[in-house]
Protein backbone atom coordinates (compact mmCIF):
# COMPACT_ATOMS: atom_id res chain seq x y z
CA UNK A 1 0.00 0.00 0.00
CA UNK A 2 0.99 3.24 -1.33
CA UNK A 3 1.40 6.11 2.07
CA UNK A 4 1.28 9.46 0.68
CA UNK A 5 2.59 12.21 3.36
CA UNK A 6 2.28 16.14 3.38
CA UNK A 7 4.62 18.84 5.15
CA UNK A 8 5.30 21.96 5.21
CA UNK A 9 1.59 23.57 7.09
CA UNK A 10 1.85 25.97 9.89
CA UNK A 11 0.84 29.03 11.20
CA UNK A 12 1.55 32.13 9.13
CA UNK A 13 0.54 35.90 8.59
CA UNK A 14 -1.89 37.46 6.04
CA UNK A 15 0.60 38.46 3.75
CA UNK A 16 3.57 35.47 3.89
CA UNK A 17 4.05 32.44 2.52
CA UNK A 18 4.24 28.96 2.52
CA UNK A 19 5.64 26.36 0.65
CA UNK A 20 3.60 22.61 1.25
CA UNK A 21 5.62 19.15 0.40
CA UNK A 22 4.07 16.04 -0.64
CA UNK A 23 5.63 12.35 -1.48
CA UNK A 24 4.38 8.79 -1.87
CA UNK A 25 6.27 6.35 -0.09
CA UNK A 26 7.35 4.74 -3.03
CA UNK A 27 6.74 4.54 -6.89
CA UNK A 28 2.82 5.07 -8.21
CA UNK A 29 2.28 2.86 -11.36
CA UNK A 30 0.30 4.76 -13.95
CA UNK A 31 0.29 7.69 -12.19
CA UNK A 32 -1.64 10.38 -14.32
CA UNK A 33 -1.83 13.70 -12.23
CA UNK A 34 -1.17 15.36 -8.61
CA UNK A 35 -2.65 17.69 -6.85
CA UNK A 36 -3.99 19.68 -3.61
CA UNK A 37 -7.30 19.75 -2.12
CA UNK A 38 -8.39 22.24 1.17
CA UNK A 39 -10.99 21.67 3.47
CA UNK A 40 -12.11 24.87 5.91
CA UNK A 41 -14.24 23.72 9.15
CA UNK A 42 -17.88 23.45 7.79
CA UNK A 43 -17.03 23.60 4.32
CA UNK A 44 -16.37 21.07 1.67
CA UNK A 45 -13.33 19.69 0.05
CA UNK A 46 -12.45 21.45 -2.53
CA UNK A 47 -9.11 21.81 -5.37
CA UNK A 48 -6.58 24.30 -4.63
CA UNK A 49 -4.30 22.95 -7.83
CA UNK A 50 -3.52 20.10 -9.59
CA UNK A 51 -0.96 19.24 -12.31
CA UNK A 52 -1.17 16.47 -14.68
CA UNK A 53 2.14 14.56 -15.40
CA UNK A 54 2.28 16.00 -18.86
CA UNK A 55 2.25 19.34 -16.92
CA UNK A 56 -0.41 20.93 -17.46
CA UNK A 57 -1.90 22.71 -14.37
CA UNK A 58 -4.81 24.34 -13.10
CA UNK A 59 -5.95 26.29 -9.70
CA UNK A 60 -8.80 27.42 -8.37
CA UNK A 61 -10.10 30.63 -9.27
CA UNK A 62 -9.62 32.19 -5.54
CA UNK A 63 -5.49 31.09 -5.88
CA UNK A 64 -5.02 31.75 -9.20
CA UNK A 65 -1.33 34.40 -9.17
CA UNK A 66 -0.79 33.21 -5.48
CA UNK A 67 -0.11 29.58 -5.84
CA UNK A 68 1.74 27.97 -8.09
CA UNK A 69 2.09 24.04 -8.05
CA UNK A 70 5.06 21.61 -9.24
CA UNK A 71 6.03 18.61 -9.11
CA UNK A 72 8.32 15.35 -9.89
CA UNK A 73 6.79 12.72 -11.58
CA UNK A 74 9.94 10.33 -11.21
CA UNK A 75 9.84 10.74 -7.21
CA UNK A 76 5.81 10.77 -6.71
CA UNK A 77 6.46 14.51 -5.19
CA UNK A 78 4.73 17.13 -5.47
CA UNK A 79 4.86 20.76 -3.90
CA UNK A 80 2.60 24.37 -3.40
CA UNK A 81 3.92 27.25 -2.79
CA UNK A 82 1.83 29.41 -1.38
CA UNK A 83 2.42 33.48 -1.35
CA UNK A 84 0.11 36.15 -0.12
CA UNK A 85 -1.59 34.27 1.98
CA UNK A 86 -4.92 35.35 3.32
CA UNK A 87 -7.39 34.60 6.15
CA UNK A 88 -9.61 32.78 3.40
CA UNK A 89 -6.87 30.37 2.82
CA UNK A 90 -7.05 28.57 6.59
CA UNK A 91 -7.88 25.26 5.94
CA UNK A 92 -6.61 21.17 6.40
CA UNK A 93 -4.46 21.16 3.09
CA UNK A 94 -4.48 17.39 1.54
CA UNK A 95 -2.23 16.00 -1.08
CA UNK A 96 -3.99 13.95 -3.90
CA UNK A 97 -2.74 11.39 -5.67
CA UNK A 98 -4.21 9.56 -8.87
CA UNK A 99 -3.27 7.14 -10.69
CA UNK A 100 -4.97 4.38 -13.04
CA UNK A 101 -6.13 6.84 -15.84
CA UNK A 102 -7.37 8.58 -12.78
CA UNK A 103 -10.15 6.75 -11.48
CA UNK A 104 -7.80 5.94 -8.31
CA UNK A 105 -6.19 8.03 -6.03
CA UNK A 106 -4.12 8.17 -2.94
CA UNK A 107 -4.79 10.43 -0.27
CA UNK A 108 -2.35 12.17 2.44
CA UNK A 109 -3.56 12.61 5.74
CA UNK A 110 -3.99 16.41 5.56
CA UNK A 111 -1.67 19.79 7.32
CA UNK A 112 -3.13 22.54 8.61
CA UNK A 113 -2.98 25.82 7.37
CA UNK A 114 -3.26 29.05 9.37
CA UNK A 115 -3.25 32.05 8.36
CA UNK A 116 -3.80 34.62 10.71
CA UNK A 117 -2.74 38.25 12.88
Amino acid sequence: QVQVAESGGGLVRPGGSLRLSCAASRRIFQLNAMGWYRQAPGKQRELVARITIGGNTNYTDSVNGRFTISGDNAKNTVYLQMNSLQPEDTAVYYCNMEYDRGTRSYWGQGTQVTVSS
